[in-house]
């Protein structure tokens, strides 16, 4: 058994070292702004005609990105949060730059959602007179406003009117647009009902690191939110087992309260003043440079159907909604003066909800006075640990009991290995005198547990965090990679980034393994457990630092906490000892407890 499991853990050992070196072999940056920028150029010079489109759209699994027409009037509405550019062909936002995120770490120029993109935000989508190849006539109006016209077969007259949120407003946000469509029935005949499609926009990778696994659709029923992620849609296998077909599109039914498309750190969610009836979600294939098994050549894409009833003559009806385009902000998103269809469920949190939104709210009044997000993650980790610290000591101290009655445990289970009453009942016994609860270790653990993960799991999409600096490391949400060796020229890996972070945390682990009782480990999983540092260090190499921050600054604080209870004496295990010694001694469950020293853990 000892060898099968050393085998087992050397296996997942190799496994792991395999994984680091494909990705870090695989990993590398998407196009930069400029990149992008020339893409956009090179689809506006061959832009295909419509019917190129669908007839290319029908024989691929993905969508296929979309420049504007080369000769489309751009209007723009902006405060100091965003600058929203419109197109009259659709009359919808083309796109949509964010004054306070730069593009990428060292360029000024703002962050743009949906730069490249199958459509125009809130654009319609699948109807012929009023898709994007519609141009709409711009009306007059004010610097407060945008509206467009357009008639759809000489019947039904489109008003479309947009304006954005002033700079501060305390049942406003300025980073939501209000939208307004119109339908107006021209004719002297009742219009059929039909069902329309809105676009929610286009979300592409940010950098590296996700390789698309943040890119994400979704929607709100009211009482229940569905994310379909973009990896949903491109099939492939894993290991070569469970291989599937890419698929062209997925349908998610309504009611649609809100919907989403987001990437890491940005979103765009379109809550609707009546309930839509279904989103689909499509990849879309951005750059045709790139070829089609890179998952960096996709971003994702949804659309939100509605249903537009029938309208009699010279009647009218109005479709509202609101469109939130900026930050993946918790604090911001959860302001129930403004977003009153619980939005801030788009951060996916989970059951983890409350403890990431306590955690994140703590983190974020630190950053308030301390300037730095690096300093608020370490102040944050040192505040929830010493929030249970009671807890964690109760653990510590019950297991530090266990560890020092293993040899009367290891005495009861081969004197009673034939009956396993006995064994039960002197086991129990030995546990009542010894004052160990066989539970005491684990539930005060599990208790912490939730806030610990939420931590973690606010960390990795925390849009505040992106580009903060700390020490060495110039993006928490990056890995701090302080050296490149290689440069594309090692074998099989090709380029070896160093990061500090993450070897720091491997030594923290197995620094605080050492110095922990460990009462119910055998040679067996003792070294299985030898391995556990550098699965840490391998699973964080490659993610953000902060996550790489936080651990190790967890483990420094527990080691120091471990040193002490350490060197605590358990006045209650003594006084049992001595008075155990003492005793009668009539019977195994009589039997005083050793004054064993605990051996060294292997």
């Amino acid at each position: 058994m000892d060898k099968k499991n050393t085998l087992i853990g050397t296996l997942l050992m190799v496994a792991a070292i395999v994984t680091l070196f494909y990705s870090q072999k695989n990993s590398r940056q998407p196009p930069s702004p400029r990149e992008v920028r020339r893409e956009v150029a090179e689809q506006s010079a061959a832009a295909p005609t419509p019917a190129a489109v669908a007839i290319a759209e029908n024989t691929q699994a993905f969508t296929t990105a979309q420049a504007d027409h080369s000769g489309a009037q751009v209007s723009t509405l902006e405060n100091a949060y965003i600058q929203v550019r419109f197109t009259d062909y659709g009359g919808a936002v083309r796109d949509i730059a964010l004054k306070k995120y730069p593009a990428s770490l060292g360029d000024p120029s703002p962050f743009i959602f949906n730069e490249l993109h199958a459509d125009p935000i809130l654009g319609f989508v699948g109807i012929p007179g009023l898709d994007r190849s519609t141009r709409f006539e711009r009306l007059g109006g004010d610097p407060s406003q945008v509206a467009y016209r357009a008639v759809l077969d000489g019947r039904i007259e489109v008003t479309r009117r947009y304006s954005i949120a002033p700079d501060s407003s305390d049942t406003n946000d300025p980073y939501r647009i209000r939208a307004e469509t119109t339908f107006r029935n021209l004719s002297d005949h009742p219009t059929p009902s039909v069902r329309f499609a809105l676009s929610v926009g286009t979300a592409a990778p940010t950098n590296a690191l996700d390789n698309g696994q943040e890119l994400t659709t979704g929607l709100s029923t009211g009482t229940n939110q569905t994310f379909i992620l973009r990896s949903s849609l491109q099939g492939g296998s894993f290991l070569g087992f469970g291989a599937r077909e890419p698929k062209p599109l997925i349908a998610s039914e309504g009611p649609i309260v809100w919907a989403t498309v987001k990437d890491r750190f940005f979103a765009s969610i379109l809550t609707p003043d009546e309930p839509g009836v279904q989103l689909v979600t499509r990849r879309v294939k951005l750059f045709s440079a790139l070829r089609d098994e890179d998952p960096l050549a996709y971003g994702v894409t949804a659309t939100a159907e509605f249903e537009l009833k029938s309208l009699a003559p010279h009647a009218s009806e109005v479709l509202g909604s609101v469109l939130y385009v900026g930050p993946k902000e918790y604090h911001r998103l959860s302001n129930a003066d403004v977003f009153k269809h619980d939005e801030d469920r788009i951060m996916e949190y989970g059951w983890l909800r409350l403890p990431a939104a306590i955690l994140l709210t703590l983190m974020t009044w630190t950053h308030g006075w301390t300037a730095n997000w690096g300093v608020a993650i370490l102040l944050t980790t040192l505040s929830l640990k010493f929030a249970f610290l009671p807890l964690t000591l109760s653990a510590s101290r019950s297991a530090k009991r266990m560890q020092k009655i293993q040899p009367e445990l290891k005495e009861i289970r081969e004197k009673f290995k034939d009956n396993p009453q006995k064994q039960q009942s002197a086991t129990m016994e030995l546990f009542k005198r010894a004052k160990v609860n066989p539970m005491g270790g684990c539930i005060p653990i599990l208790i912490t547990i939730p806030f610990f993960f939420g931590f973690y799991r606010m960390l990795r999409s925390a849009a505040e965090l992106r580009f903060a600096p700390f020490l060495w490391a110039k993006d928490l949400t990056a890995p701090d990679t302080i050296l490149s060796v290689g440069h594309g020229t090692l074998p099989f890996i090709g380029t070896l980034d160093i990061n500090i972070l993450p070897v720091l945390l491997c030594a923290t682990v197995f620094m605080q393994m050492r110095i922990t009782p460990q009462p119910m480990v055998d040679n067996a999983q003792a070294r299985m457990m030898k391995f556990m540092p550098f699965l840490f260090m391998i699973f964080c190499y490659s993610y953000s630092c902060a996550l790489s921050l936080y651990s190790t600054v967890n483990g420094l604080f527990t080691i120091g906490q471990q040193v002490i209870i350490n060197r605590m004496k358990d006045v209650d295990v003594a006084a049992d000892a001595g008075s155990a010694k003492s005793g009668s001694g009539k019977g195994f469950p009589g039997k005083a407890i050793k004054n064993v020293t605990p051996k060294k853990r292997v």
